[in-house]
């Protein structure tokens, strides 16, 4: 079992007083905070084998190499890839996404194919598939939310299940989130993966930027083609995300960006490309932050990702118990616990999502108020935006406590019963 109590500690930030208010931190979908260990391995590469990687026999830059791949495999084994070789690091979720639309996309989509997001998606995960249908001449389809009032925030499986079959020579891509940053729902990919597999042959591409530092992944369990995701969001820096995909798949696209590091032999007019992964990181990459991503990856490893999984289901339980109490306050969230993440969206009567993250704000407590990249989504449950509170490994029931203090205070001072 997790504590967070202790596992606060970790995290210089989270000691932080502002106004002699404690720092309350329930936005780790935007971004989660960074345990010392993250913090200290930034300085050390910086303060002990700055170099560049890939280039140069000297020891610091053989050390900067090291440590580089170390975190690749690292990922690697997190995410249970087959080779290293299916690890690809990005700035972010978003470029890993843009990367397959610019390659696999531009040379297997053509006019009248079908590819398939969902209404849950997220902007990264929406408007290069709208981009790819625009340019292609292609159909972008997209999955309805359940209409059964038992199931809200749910897919239509029904429908995703018809369309699939009817639809089936030309669909070609399924790209979808793992998990919503807004709902916090988890869709069922490996059903969906099973759904396309049996009735198709479309590439399945899964957006893990909400799902990875919550749930235990296993890419090859999931069989899904591509996997994109992000170090800030799962206790790393910034800056380093991680596309995984398929090795015959990475094999047959070609670069998305050219210059150094990515190449084998440059003529004067011509090229060859770098083994895998390499030909998709061309120039310096962020060495710094990927190094240190490792010792995030360890941090989770250590708390164990059932734990994580556990810790999750407790807080999502304690919070929902005390939202439903107050009256005026919507909860857009599916039904079940098991269904969702730590992600609880929520609207009150007769207050702007803004308005509340403000007070929330004088409370020193960080939440999110807004469309959360997700505006399609907004239209489809018919709010202009929502409240969003999130958790991570580092947060506690008493933070739960004091975000619910500041929404009476909301309320008071909007004068709403």
């Amino acid at each position: 079992m997790i504590d967070p109590h202790l596992i606060k500690k970790d995290f210089p930030i989270l000691s932080r007083m502002i106004e002699n208010k404690p720092l309350v931190y329930l936005d780790s979908a935007s971004t989660s905070q960074k345990p010392q260990s993250v913090i200290d391995a930034i300085t050390r590469y910086y303060s002990n084998s700055n170099a560049n990687i890939h280039r140069a026999i000297y020891t610091i830059a053989q050390e900067a190499d090291d440590a580089y791949e170390a975190t690749r495999e690292s990922v690697r084994a997190f995410i249970n890839a087959s080779s290293t070789e299916e690890i690809i690091f990005t700035r972010n979720t978003t470029e890993g996404i843009n990367l397959v639309a610019y390659t696999w996309a531009e040379q297997n989509i053509h006019e009248g194919d079908i590819v398939i997001v969902s209404a849950l998606e997220h902007h990264s995960n929406l408007i290069p598939w709208q981009q790819v249908a625009i340019k292609k001449n292609a159909r972008l389809a997209v999955i309805p939310l359940s209409r059964d009032p038992e199931t809200p925030y749910l897919l239509d499986m029904e429908w995703f299940k018809k369309y699939l079959i009817e639809n089936s020579t030309s669909i070609k891509l399924i790209a979808i989130t793992h998990a919503s940053n807004v709902t916090g729902t988890i869709n069922p990919i490996k059903e969906i993966a099973s759904l396309v597999h049996a009735h198709s042959s479309a590439k399945i591409l899964i957006d893990g930027a909400q799902s990875t530092a919550h749930l235990p992944i296993d890419v090859q369990d999931l069989d899904c083609d591509f996997f994109a995701f992000s170090s800030h969001k799962m206790l790393g820096p910034t800056g380093v995300g991680v596309l995984y995909a398929k090795k015959q798949l990475l094999e047959a696209m070609p670069p998305f960006l050219f210059g150094g590091d990515m190449i084998r032999e440059v003529h004067q007019r011509d090229a060859t490309w770098n083994d895998l992964p390499w030909k998709f990181e061309a120039g310096t990459q962020n060495i710094a932050d990927v190094i240190a991503f490792k010792e995030a990856i360890t941090y989770l490893t250590n708390l164990g990702m059932e734990n994580v999984r556990q810790h999750d289901q407790k807080l999502i339980a304690y919070a929902r118990a005390k939202l439903e109490s107050i009256k005026n306050l919507k909860l857009h969230i599916p039904k079940n616990n098991m269904d969702m993440t730590g992600v609880i969206s929520f609207a009150m009567n007769g207050i702007h999502p803004h308005d509340i993250a403000e007070i929330f704000n004088s409370e020193n407590v960080c939440i999110r108020g807004g469309n959360h990249c997700a505006k399609p989504l907004m239209e489809s449950i018919s709010v202009p935006a929502t409240a969003r509170i999130s958790f991570s490994v580092y947060n506690t029931e008493e933070d739960i406590d004091i975000a619910i203090e500041a929404i009476i205070k909301a309320k008071k001072i909007f004068n709403i019963s």
